[in-house]
């Protein structure tokens, strides 16, 4: 199994990645979503886990009828803040958030994206993405399909990471730091208008 990766500016986007995804065959099991929820713009009664570090309602919550979509949780993250979240890869943000606080061990986020393949200057960016507003898309497919599945991501609108690191540093970013305030609604909006298209 490898992993692909995308990060969108638009929960929409992001939205339209996971049902193509799911489209072509792509487990919801295998699907991950992880959606800045600092606007509260993703309406969301389950609370399927609320704080960090508690992620066992989220496994619980996911796999439902209708696929992935239909299994958000709410949860926190640091650094990132409110998220709306669902799939293997928020559980284990939170199981790895759990396991930092307990042991002092590197989680959270960042943690469980370098442990499942995607490399370290992404995984930074993209947890940055999130922190900003954005919606993280991560699906772990056979080898054979990581090219389609990668597709389906970039036709959705998904963002660069090299070129939003660019961006990024431009303004004085060098990496996630989970010890800074998570953006706030006004934050996130004039973030989304910078990149617009």
């Amino acid at each position: 199994m490898k992993t692909v990766t995308g990060l969108f500016d638009e929960y929409s986007d992001a939205s339209a990645a996971v049902s193509a995804l799911e489209a072509r065959g792509v487990p919801s099991k295998d699907i991950s979503i992880v959606s800045n929820n600092a606007d509260k713009r993703h309406g969301n009664d389950n609370n399927a886990a609320e704080g960090a570090g508690t992620g066992a309602g989220i496994g619980a919550a996911v796999g439902g009828v209708g696929g992935l979509l239909t299994g958000l949780g709410i949860m926190a993250i640091p650094g990132v803040g409110p998220v709306v979240a669902a799939g293997w890869l928020a559980t284990t943000a939170a199981g790895a958030v759990a396991g930092a606080v307990a042991g002092g061990a590197a989680g959270g986020l960042i943690g469980a994206l370098t442990e499942s393949g995607v490399p370290a200057e992404h995984a930074h960016v993209y947890a940055e993405g999130v922190r900003r507003g954005g919606t993280l898309v991560t699906a772990r497919v056979d080898e054979s399909a990581y090219a389609e599945a990668e597709a389906i991501l970039r036709q959705n609108n998904w963002v660069d990471p090299t070129a939003r690191r660019a961006a990024y540093s431009e303004q004085g970013w060098s990496r996630f730091d989970d010890s800074l305030d998570p953006y706030g609604p006004a934050e996130i909006e004039k973030e989304r208008l910078r990149y617009r298209r």
